[in-house]
Order: C-alpha cells, then structure tokens, then sequence
C-alpha cells in the first residue's frame, strides 16, 4: 500500500491543537510511586496549552513533584479517527490574575467536588495522527 493509500495519517502541529479543541475528555499520564498512572480529565485548549482543574490528592501531588507528563485525547466517527498525545510540563496555576483568567474558562467538575486547583500542561512536543477506518485488507 502506498503512502497515498495509506489509512493512517501525521497531523501537522497546528491541526493537532484544533483536534484537541473538540474533544471533551482526555488523558493525563504521569507516574506515582514509580509507576505510570493515567488519570481522566475534562480540559480546555488555551492558547498553545491544555488546562484542567483538580482536587487535592495523588494526581495533584506527583504533579506538585514531577511535572514531565503526557497527555492524550482521541475521537472518531463512522468512518476514522484522530489521536493527538502531547508531552510537556505540568504546572499548578498559582497567579491571581491567571487564575482569574481560568475562573472564566468553560470548564467545570463533572461530579460535585471542589476543584480548586488550576493545571497547565505546556507543551514540549505534540503529535497527531487521523486514521481512516475501513474493511480490513486482503490477501490478493
């Protein structure tokens, strides 16, 4: 199969955060006690940076201590799919008139907890890819 044939596709830099815009959900990875976790979060896209909020505990904590994360977020429909993972650094929001700023962001808990901390992943690098679906090959 040739490159034009090819069911999968590289997402340049820019389209990869315009994918990131329409997702609702994606995945924050990081380590806890020496072992890789992945922890689900609703997020926004601010600028060229992701933001979520959370609460205090084990997410907050490893952040708090090591900020190298990955994040992931995907979609799809009938006919293919997107994934875009980005690596960078994790950092708690601490500014006030950041804070302020993110006060304002479409972004609210899901479940009925406060989440008063404020998280910014900043980039290092980012990658996408699309994926088009369809029969699987055969041998002919």
């Amino acid at each position: 199969m040739s490159n034009e044939e090819s069911p999968m596709s590289v997402v340049e830099e820019d389209s990869c955060w315009g994918y990131l815009d329409t997702a609702l959900v994606g995945r924050l990875a990081t380590s806890i006690d020496d072992q890789p976790q992945i922890f689900p979060v609703n997020y926004v896209v601010d600028g060229l940076s992701i933001v979520f909020r959370t609460a205090p505990g084990s997410k907050l904590d490893e952040i708090v201590r090591n900020s190298a994360v990955a994040f992931e977020a995907d979609g799809w429909s009938e006919d293919g799919g997107w994934s875009v993972v980005l690596r960078g650094r994790a950092e708690l929001i601490i500014d006030p008139d950041e804070l302020a700023l993110c006060e304002k962001m479409p972004l609210r808990p899901w479940v009925p907890t406060v989440k008063k901390n404020w998280v910014r992943i900043q980039p290092g690098q980012i990658s996408g890819r699309t994926f088009a679906f369809g029969p699987e090959p055969t041998d002919k």
